[in-house]
């Protein structure tokens, strides 16, 4: 059975499907199931609720930028092999976007209104690298996934030992960032400046501080 080669039309196409369901609809997932499934819900008092639903706003924000930035570069990566590690990782990462959103709602709060503006800057943003070229694209994942990790540890610090539920996500979350991290940089991927790690940081930052509100 031949395999289908994918025109850049096709992929263009993929592309906005997945950009659709990531902001409006349900991501396509793999067969891992919800971390905190089988886990008790704890008791937590209002505002430590409200709290920890913006901290998982947060971080389904982030995966939405995850979601954009490996879909841009994806589009743009020059070897094959290197689009499909892309397109593992992302789908990967769609996991957890479902759990987040899954937290949040259980939380009672909702997810960002922001994310479209976030999905469209980091889209150009990981287009961007993939045009750098694959080394340099592979060393953004590389240092994304290193932030990520710093960012969940904060949120672990923040969120109480009795709430199972949350902790449970955020901690198979940042398995999955180092493995993604591991990944890319077996693959080749470069070291990165250290102005565009810090721009990066700050980005972050200015993404986490407007999001936990809106």
């Amino acid at each position: 059975m031949t395999q289908r080669h994918y025109t850049p039309i096709d992929r263009l196409i993929r592309n906005a499907d997945n950009a659709l369901r990531t902001l409006f609809g349900r991501p396509r997932v793999t067969e891992r199931p919800y971390p905190a499934a089988l886990l008790d819900e704890a008791a937590l008092g209002q505002q430590e609720r409200r709290h920890i639903a913006r901290l998982m706003r947060i971080n389904h924000t982030g995966e939405v930028c995850a979601q954009a930035l490996y879909q841009g570069q994806a589009i743009t990566a020059r070897m094959p092999e290197t689009r499909k590690r892309m397109e593992r990782s992302a789908l990967e990462e769609n996991d957890h976007l479902a759990w987040c959103a899954t937290r949040i709602e259980e939380l009672g709060d909702r997810k960002s209104l922001l994310n479209p503006l976030f999905f469209a800057g980091s889209f150009a943003i990981g287009a961007l690298a993939g045009l750098a070229g694959d080394r340099w694209s592979l060393g953004f994942v590389v240092e994304t996934e290193r932030q990520v990790e710093d960012h969940l540890d904060d949120h672990l610090d923040q969120v109480p030992e009795r709430d199972e539920r949350t902790r449970a996500v955020l901690e198979q979350m940042k398995v999955d960032e180092i493995h993604h991290a591991q990944v890319a940089k077996a693959a080749g991927g470069a070291e990165l400046p250290a102005p565009i790690r810090t721009a990066m940081r700050l980005a972050s930052r200015a993404m986490t501080r407007s999001v936990y509100w809106v």
